[in-house]
């Protein structure tokens, strides 16, 4: 049973069943920094059991993981910290990825304990529970009727481990931070893509660490590291305008083809690139949520340049980057141009439409408090928020939205 699967899943945390690795990551790597000494340190994941009650209802929030609004924060606490390891198992067992692939149980789960663990719980935002939330939107996308039915076992297979692995031992500093301070991983991969660089490789190594895929032949497995490259690659931001304006240039001129293996990968990518960002399409209360945390990632970052007498990077500086400021520019920026393209793809679907809706909200409601009368007001404080019109509450929005 599904409540069998979950106690199962979280009697075996990465915590309990701890993996000696080879591999230097980032996090490791960040405790002998010099540099690096200023962040927090990480806190072991808890071996707490968790009782009947808690087990019914991750369960029960399984049974609605294909709705848009889930919310990835209660099922986290629900799991005891382990989302993303049972929210992967779940979705490979519903596409029976197990049986089709031939997957070993025990390193499947291995593997997903690895990347779960390789991400950093001290990062307020680039954590396993992001990478949980991205997983569980590319499931929403690659349900979407205009892609479903073109899907391959393959397809579905990379782009849900993809978006688990996509930001894997993220560091908490961007790439600029990086090349500044000539970090060796700036150095490795020639201050280009250097995050996605290590994000992909650090996941191919756990891969092939953990021994999924080596009962495949080799020329598949080495083409499933390629593609899974090609597709976390994707997701650097300074590539957005390449990616946004193919992808216009394909809707303008009708040419997409999802009967070829390359249309549909570059749809996951584009897919992978939406999933990444698409916190400000969530309801409200989620949404402000992943605000709140990235805007104090990036604020700890400059807290940490300003402490060691580097420049201060833009969006980092909390006495004048706010956080209502920053959502803003990142949704008429990112955020917008993005989804209104996919809006197109999808022609529109119900699940696109309520998503613009909910953005075009929640960027107006951080319009409303980025010009709020007091700058302490601007921070979360809800009371300066203007009531929403009758009948527009994003928990109607789009709760059942499959």
């Amino acid at each position: 049973s599904l409540l069998g699967f979950l106690d199962w899943i979280l009697s075996c945390s990465p915590a309990a069943n701890s993996i000696c690795r080879l591999s230097l990551s980032f996090q490791r790597y960040c405790h002998a920094s010099r540099l690096l000494r200023g962040l927090v340190p990480r806190t072991p994941v808890s071996l707490h059991l968790l009782d009947d009650g808690y087990l019914g209802q991750a369960a029960h929030m399984l049974s609605k993981v294909a709705t848009w609004n889930f919310d990835i924060f209660l099922f986290d606490r629900l799991t005891n910290g382990n989302s993303l390891v049972t929210l992967m198992c779940h979705l490979f067992n519903v596409y029976g990825l197990i049986h089709h692939f031939q997957l070993d149980m025990v390193k499947l789960h291995r593997f997903l304990g690895m990347v779960q663990e390789d991400y950093h719980s001290q990062n307020p935002y680039h954590n396993a529970v992001h990478a949980a939330d991205v997983t569980q939107a590319m499931y929403c996308y690659l349900k979407e009727p205009k892609l479903a039915e073109q899907l391959s076992p393959l397809d579905v297979f990379l782009g849900l481990m993809a978006a688990a692995a996509h930001d894997v031992d993220h560091p908490g500093v961007n790439q600029p931070f990086l090349i500044k301070t000539r970090h060796h991983l700036a150095s490795l991969y020639q201050n280009t893509s250097v995050l996605e660089s290590h994000h992909w490789r650090s996941t191919v190594g756990m891969l092939r660490e953990s021994g999924l895929l080596s009962h495949l032949p080799a020329d598949m497995s080495q083409d499933i590291e390629q593609q899974l490259g090609s597709l976390i690659l994707a997701t650097d931001i300074s590539r957005q305008n390449e990616f946004l304006l193919t992808f216009r240039e394909h809707l303008d001129h009708r040419d997409l083809d999802l009967e070829l293996p390359s249309h549909r990968h570059f749809i996951l990518q584009i897919a992978l690139k939406c999933a990444d960002v698409c916190n400000p399409c969530r309801v409200w209360e989620l949404s402000r949520q992943w605000s709140e945390r990235v805007c104090e990632e990036f604020y700890r970052q400059g807290d940490l340049e300003r402490k060691f007498d580097l420049e201060i990077s833009p969006l980092c500086n909390q006495q004048a980057d706010s956080v209502p400021a920053i959502q803003t520019g990142f949704i008429s920026y990112i955020v917008e141009p993005l989804f209104e393209e996919w809006h197109r793809f999808t022609e529109p679907s119900l699940l696109s439409r309520t998503m613009m809706g909910q953005l075009h909200q929640n960027k107006a409601r951080w319009s409303r408090l980025r010009y709020a009368r007091t700058p302490s007001a601007t921070q979360m404080d809800p009371q300066v928020e203007e009531p929403e019109p009758a009948g527009s509450s994003g928990e109607e929005d789009g709760g059942d939205i499959p």
